[in-house]
C-alpha cells in the first residue's frame, strides 16, 4: 500500500481562529479588512477535523502589518506565534511586517529570532508598494541571512482597497533576478496571469507559486481551465513540477475541495506529491522535516 503523502497548505489566513478572536473590534477590523464580511469564529477543533478529513498535515498561517496605511494589524505576529504554541505540530507560522514603518527590520528581526517565525508574508497591493521598490531591500536581506523564504500576494486581490497594479506577476521578476538566494512564492499563481507568472518561474529556480486561485463555483473545472488549457498539463508536469506548491487561501475557500480537484487531475503521482508537500519543504527549508 502507497505511503499519503505529506501534505501542505501553504496558504491559509487564521484571521477567525477562536484563539485569537477574543477582542470582537478585531475580529470586526479583520471582516473589513479581508472583505470577508459573515465569517464567525472558528474553534481549534474545528481546524483540526477540516484538516484530518482534508488529509492536510501542516498549514502555514499567515498575518498581515496594514500599520501605516490602514492604523492596525489583521493578524499580529505575536498572535501567530500563539497559535504556534497552542499547537506546534499543525501549525507552521509566518511574519508580517509593513514594509514603510520605521522599525521594520527591527520587526521582522524579532519576529525571526524571538518568535521563532518562518517566513515573511508580504502583500504588495494592501500593503501599496511595488515588490522591487528599494525600501524593502533590507527585508529581503534579513530573510536571506535567516534563511526565511516570503510569500508575496501576486494577482488579483478580493480584499478592498487592494490595487492589482502593485501584484502583477511582472514586478516580481527584478526581485528574483537580484536576489538569487531568496526562496520566493507568488500567492494564487498570480491569477489571473498565471501565463506570466509561469514565465517567471520557467526563468528563475527560486521562484515558486500556490494553487490558491479564485475558483468560480467548481474548483475542478476552474483548475482545468488554468492548468489543463490556459497553460498546458505538461508545464507543470515536467517543467514546473518542483516550483508549484498546494495553498487553498481558507477560509475564502475550502481546502477540501481544492483539494480533491488536484488530484483529480492528470499529474504523475511523483508530481501530485511534490505538489502537495514536497515542494513546500524545500520552500520553508524543512526538507526532511516532516515530523519535526
Amino acid at each position: 500500500m502507497r505511503k499519503k503523502p505529506f501534505v501542505i497548505d501553504i496558504h491559509t489566513h487564521p484571521a477567525f481562529f477562536e484563539p485569537i478572536c477574543e477582542n470582537e473590534a478585531d475580529v470586526e477590523f479583520r471582516r473589513k479588512m479581508l472583505g470577508l464580511y459573515k465569517n464567525g469564529k472558528a474553534p481549534l477543533k474545528h481546524i483540526y477535523n477540516q484538516m484530518d478529513y482534508a488529509g492536510i498535515d501542516r498549514l502555514v498561517i499567515l498575518p498581515e502589518d496594514l500599520t501605516t496605511n490602514h492604523g492596525g494589524t489583521v493578524v499580529s505576529n505575536e498572535e501567530i506565534k500563539k497559535l504556534v504554541e497552542i499547537s506546534p505540530d499543525r501549525f507552521i507560522g509566518f511574519a508580517s511586517v509593513d514594509p514603510r514603518r520605521k522599525d521594520a527590520e527591527e520587526v521582522l528581526e524579532y519576529a525571526f529570532m524571538d518568535l521563532g517565525l518562518s517566513g515573511l508574508k508580504l502583500h504588495p497591493s494592501k500593503q501599496e508598494f511595488y515588490p522591487a521598490d528599494k525600501m524593502l531591500e533590507p527585508l529581503y536581506k534579513l530573510c536571506i541571512k535567516y534563511n526565511k523564504p516570503v510569500l508575496f500576494h501576486a494577482g488579483l486581490s478580493w480584499e478592498p482597497d487592494a490595487l492589482s497594479k502593485y501584484s502583477k506577476p511582472e514586478n516580481f521578476e527584478e526581485v528574483a533576478y537580484n536576489y538569487p538566494e531568496l526562496r520566493i512564492c507568488l500567492g494564487h499563481f498570480g491569477w489571473p496571469w498565471v501565463k506570466e507568472t509561469a514565465a517567471i518561474m520557467l526563468k528563475y529556480t527560486n521562484v515558486y507559486a500556490d494553487t490558491g486561485l479564485l475558483y468560480f463555483d467548481n474548483a475542478r473545472e476552474f483548475f482545468g481551465h488554468v492548468f489543463e488549457k490556459e497553460l498546458g498539463i505538461s508545464w507543470i508536469d515536467r517543467s514546473l513540477r518542483h516550483q508549484v506548491m498546494f495553498g487553498s487561501n481558507n477560509p475564502r475557500f475550502e481546502q477540501i475541495r481544492m483539494l480533491e480537484a488536484l488530484q483529480g487531475m492528470e499529474f504523475r503521482e511523483s508530481t501530485l506529491e511534490l505538489i502537495l508537500g514536497g515542494n513546500a519543504l524545500r520552500f520553508l527549508g524543512m526538507e526532511g522535516k516532516e515530523n519535526g
